[in-house]
């Protein structure tokens, strides 16, 4: 969290871009290698949870909106080599949440002081660094600092991230390193996520993606990561959680003429370890099948799967007594199968009929969703979801991400 005001933050930001801009006009010699660079992107998201008859989650409505504007220098090296230097701010507000008058709460109510005022709005600063690289075919990227999520560009299943952490978690921290071909993509990054403290947990993951085409309607990936969740000064013990997740596409848009017509058949397969409670590796898997249609603008997307329960230590506590939860698994709590561990598979789906309008491509990104879980043979509950996506990059046309 950041300790300044929101004044002072205002005003860092200008200054650093007065500061830019005067730089760029004294190299007016030099006008093709340097010049100001700025990003700025806009997410909102409406999303009702009604989950009363399960118990992997609870019923919610998370209903807000972010801005995370950034401004930075651009050194043209030569005509393949661009370096970025980067600094902005992510604003975050969650509709309704206010702090309540003390004259209208109870006295000590955490309502009093857990809302949002305007300086409580600025969560997080972005300082990065980035290099795009143009070898032949073959483009590199790096990006090293703290950054917006969306630069990475891999596929990975909600079973590595849920919707919930891809919307509140906004940045990573630590490196990210894309190749690009003409008819293949591959990142693989470090997130460092908590650093050792008393009650603060030490914790960072290694993540990779990647992606080939082998055929024009056929095409080969995999998604995994490393996730190592270690101890604090109160809670010893640390726990290896290792997902890998291979996979196929069947992409038939064109011989069906419609918008999208995508089958992805994929293998969860995760590795785990808890090496002070358990003290032994717990290997649980299972299939997983994607189908999404799309026409006139109107689709539907399943996404079904068959396996073990996926994440065996969700309700077990650490040796300081603290429950693992979601501080472990930061994907959708749907992967556990069931309510309580067991041995024996079952059947998570999740069931999606959406209207993605085609307007403003593609730098705009409009969806309504209502969409339905299912864990065996049992109605898990549903969403109804709204989520708009703006990015200026794109818009601007810098082929950013």
């Amino acid at each position: 969290m950041i300790k300044m005001n929101a004044f002072r933050y205002i005003l860092s930001i200008a200054l650093v871009s007065v500061f830019l801009c005067q730089g760029t006009h004294a190299h007016e010699n030099d006008s093709s290698k340097v010049s100001f660079a700025y990003d700025l992107d806009f997410q909102m998201q409406f999303d009702n949870r009604e989950f009363y008859r399960s118990n992997f989650t609870t019923s919610m409505t998370v209903f807000g909106a972010r801005l995370t504007p950034s401004v930075g220098i651009a050194l043209r090296q030569d005509g393949n080599t661009m370096h970025r230097l980067m600094m902005g701010i992510d604003v975050m507000k969650d509709f309704g949440r206010s702090p309540v008058s003390p004259d209208r709460a109870d006295a000590g109510s955490p309502e009093t002081a857990s809302g949002q005022w305007n300086k409580d709005l600025f969560k997080e600063m972005t300082l990065y660094y980035s290099l795009d690289k143009k070898m032949g075919d073959t483009g590199l990227s790096i990006v090293a600092g703290v950054f917006p999520r969306l630069l990475s560009e891999g596929y990975y299943s909600r079973a590595f991230l849920s919707d919930s952490l891809r919307f509140y978690d906004n940045n990573l921290e630590g490196l990210l390193i894309k190749i690009r071909r003409p008819k293949a993509y591959y990142e693989v990054g470090c997130d460092w996520m908590g650093q050792y403290g008393t009650f603060r947990r030490e914790r960072f993951m290694i993540f990779s993606s990647g992606n080939a085409k082998v055929a024009p309607v056929l095409s080969l990936g995999y998604s995994a990561y490393l996730y190592h969740y270690s101890c604090s000064e109160r809670a010893v013990g640390v726990v290896d959680n290792v997902l890998i997740n291979p996979y196929i596409i069947l992409d038939l848009s064109h011989v069906t003429k419609t918008q999208v017509f995508s089958m992805r058949l994929g293998w969860l397969q995760a590795m785990q370890n808890d090496r002070e409670m358990v003290g032994r590796y717990v290997c649980p898997g299972g299939a997983e099948f994607d189908l999404d249609i799309r026409k006139w603008n109107v689709g539907i997307r399943n996404e079904f799967f068959f396996g073990k329960n996926m994440m065996p230590y969700y309700h077990s506590k650490d040796p300081g007594g603290y429950t693992y939860s979601n501080l472990l698994y930061m994907g959708s709590p749907f992967y556990q199968v069931y309510d309580r561990p067991v041995n024996h598979a079952g059947v998570a789906d999740r069931l999606e009929v959406y209207y993605a309008p085609q307007i403003g491509l593609p730098y705009l990104d409009f969806r309504i969703s209502a969409i339905f879980h299912f864990n065996g043979t049992q109605y898990s509950g549903c969403r109804q979801m709204v989520s708009l996506n703006f990015n200026l990059q794109e818009l601007l046309g810098r082929n950013k991400r």
